[in-house]
C-alpha cells in the first residue's frame, strides 16, 4: 500500500525532489528568481500591514538580492531566515553576512538565523521553492504555523505553462516528460484555505526568455531546476540524444523576432494570504494548542 499523501501532486518524484533541495546553487542565486523576487517585493507597497519581524524560506535559492530588498522595505523590522536543509546553513550565512565597511549593515537589520517568536512573524516570504515540494500541502501547513495571526504569507512559483515548448517537443519525439508537471493557481488557492489562510489573492503573468544556442538554454535551466518527474529518462542521456535536442530547440522554441534565438515560456504565480485569529470547531471535545489559546486569550482581553 502506498504511503504517500494522498493530494500529493502526482508527477513528483519526493527521493529526487529532496536531492534537489539540497544543492546549493552557483555561483549565486538563479537569475530568474531575483527577477521574480523584485516583481514581488513591488506588490508589498499594496499591503498597507507593516510587519515587526518577518522571516525569508530559503533565501539561498530564492534570492540574496530579493532578500535584501526586502530588508531594505521593512528596515525597522527584525528579520530572520528559516533554511530548511542544515547543510545550506553555513553557505546562506556567509552569503548574506555583510562586512562591516558595507552600507548593507546600515540599509536594515541583518538577519538572524535563531528561531522566529514562538508566535510566529508577521511576514513570511517564500520565493519560488512551492513548484520543488514533493509535499506541497506540508509546506504550506508549515508556512501557516510559521505566520502569527493577523500575519500574511508571499509566496511565488512555477504555473502549468511553465516549459510548454520544451515538454510540448518531447511528446512530439516520443521522449519521456521533460518536467514535472506544474500546479495552477486556483490549486493554490485551495490548499492555502485548507491549511487555515484566509482570503488568498493569486495571481500569474508569462515571462519569456530567450538565448542564442542550446548549450547556454540548458545551462540556465539547469541552474533553476531539475525535472522531477517519476517517469523521467531514468539514466544518462547519450550524445545522440543531446544533438538531436540541440537541433530541435531553434526550430520548435524559437524566439518570436526572428533572430534565430531559442524562446521558453515561464508563467509566474504570485501569492499572497492571511492568517486569521484561531477559531474552535464546536464539538463534545476540541483539542487546542497552547499559542492557539494563548492568542484567544489575548484577543478576547482586547475586545476582538
Amino acid at each position: 500500500m502506498s504511503t504517500e499523501p494522498a493530494h500529493r501532486p502526482p508527477t513528483i518524484d519526493a527521493t529526487a525532489a529532496a536531492r534537489w533541495a539540497r544543492l546549493a546553487p552557483e555561483p549565486a542565486s538563479p537569475w530568474l528568481h531575483e527577477e521574480v523576487g523584485r516583481r514581488m517585493e513591488d506588490r508589498l507597497q499594496w499591503i498597507k500591514a507593516k510587519p515587526r519581524h518577518w522571516a525569508d524560506w530559503a533565501p539561498l535559492r530564492g534570492g540574496l538580492e530579493a532578500h535584501a530588498l526586502v530588508a531594505r522595505r521593512y528596515r525597522d523590522a527584525a528579520s530572520f531566515v528559516i533554511e530548511p536543509e542544515a547543510a545550506l546553513v553555513p553557505p546562506t550565512g556567509k552569503a548574506l553576512a555583510a562586512p562591516w565597511w558595507s552600507a548593507r549593515r546600515w540599509q536594515g537589520s541583518q538577519p538572524s538565523f535563531d528561531a522566529p517568536p514562538e508566535e510566529g512573524v508577521d511576514l513570511l516570504w517564500a520565493n519560488m521553492a512551492l513548484h520543488m515540494a514533493s509535499d506541497p500541502e506540508t509546506l504550506i501547513g508549515e508556512w501557516h504555523r510559521r505566520v502569527a495571526t493577523d500575519g500574511f504569507l508571499m509566496f511565488s512559483c512555477f504555473g502549468p505553462d511553465t516549459l510548454m515548448e520544451l515538454r510540448a517537443m518531447h511528446r512530439r519525439f516520443g521522449w519521456p516528460p521533460a518536467s514535472h508537471e506544474f500546479t495552477d493557481m486556483h490549486d493554490w488557492g485551495d490548499m492555502l484555505v485548507g491549511a487555515g489562510f484566509a482570503e488568498p489573492v493569486m495571481d500569474m503573468e508569462r515571462i519569456v526568455l530567450t538565448w542564442p544556442n542550446a548549450d547556454a538554454a540548458l545551462a540556465e535551466l539547469r541552474a533553476l531546476g531539475r525535472n522531477l518527474h517519476p517517469g523521467r529518462f531514468p539514466a544518462l542521456r547519450g550524445k545522440t540524444w543531446r544533438s538531436a535536442l540541440a537541433d530541435a530547440l531553434p526550430e520548435l522554441a524559437p524566439a518570436e523576432d526572428g533572430s534565430g534565438q531559442i524562446a521558453l515560456t515561464f508563467e509566474i504565480i504570485y501569492g499572497h494570504a492571511f492568517k486569521p485569529a484561531p477559531r474552535v470547531a464546536v464539538s463534545i471535545e476540541s483539542a487546542v494548542s497552547l499559542r492557539e489559546m494563548r492568542e484567544m486569550l489575548q484577543r478576547s482581553r482586547q475586545g476582538l
